[in-house]
């Protein structure tokens, strides 16, 4: 099983979007994906068409030491389950803040989940913020992906949010957490500023960054309040199109796990 935090302190780039499409893309294809939703506000949880708070969050398993197997919950998508959150979770940065091994905890937590082997990849879901819950996730993850908004303060954002992987690492908190990759969304062809930004991202970080961009499209934007991934609410779209792709382009990169036929 490989951990993989999808990740950027900055809200509205495209994480949880990319979290759940990605996800059900994946599962698409018969490999079995868990998505941990890490966010208080639960959007990945809705998204998959689950009501926030009718089941137990990660917080029982981070506060009240209850086994992660019994918080997944299969989605209505063969393949692809979901750990949900709730508004409980919210109060957990600061309850976490106080314990010794705040940083750690939940990377303890999922490395005995590994045993399992529910899955093979586990996407945790993290919140828009430089919190405990964000950095717990990336000292617990293997992997890191970060979806960058096609805009100038995007790269701001992935100064920040590398700066973090980095001092993660430094830390000795996870010195094996590595960068995946750069997943760029929200593309506007009419613009020449998406442009620019994707080429000064694969300038610096050319052999992470995804070929695969997620364009901006309504579509994308609308399948979450149906509690539908893209593929299910619109899937000729060019957002599902590209999801499809992003995860094509995954899997390449990930060889060493078996996709069935």
């Amino acid at each position: 099983m490989n951990i993989i935090a999808i990740a950027n302190q900055k809200g509205g780039v495209g994480k949880t979007t990319t979290s759940v499409n990605l996800g059900a893309c994946l599962a698409e294809r018969g490999v079995r994906i868990i998505v941990l939703d890490l966010d208080p506000q639960a959007n990945a949880t809705s998204a998959l068409g689950l009501v926030p708070g009718e089941q137990d969050s990660i917080y029982q398993s981070l506060i009240n030491g209850a086994p992660l197997s019994s918080l997944v919950v299969q989605t209505k998508y063969p393949n692809l389950s979901i750990i949900p959150s709730d508004l409980e979770l919210a109060g957990c940065e600061i309850e976490l803040a106080r314990a010794d091994d705040h940083l750690i905890r939940l990377r303890r937590i999922l490395q005995e989940f590994k045993v399992t082997e529910m899955c093979d990849y586990l996407f945790l879901d993290c919140p828009p913020s430089l919190g405990v819950l964000m950095t717990s996730a990336l000292a617990a993850a293997d992997e890191l992906i970060v979806p960058l908004q096609c805009e100038y303060f995007g790269l701001e954002g992935l100064a920040k949010i590398v700066g973090v992987h980095e001092q993660i690492k430094s830390s000795g908190a996870n010195p094996e957490v590595v960068l995946e990759g750069i997943v760029m969304t929200m593309a506007d062809s009419r613009t020449n500023l998406s442009s620019l930004v994707i080429n000064d991202v694969r300038r610096v970080f050319p052999e992470v960054t995804y070929r695969t961009i997620i364009p901006r499209n309504i579509r994308l934007g609308e399948a979450p309040s149906y509690g539908q991934s893209i593929i299910e609410y619109a899937p000729t779209s060019s957002g599902a199109i590209s999801y499809r792709n992003l995860a094509e382009e995954f899997l390449q990169r990930h060889a060493p796990v078996p996709v069935p036929s």
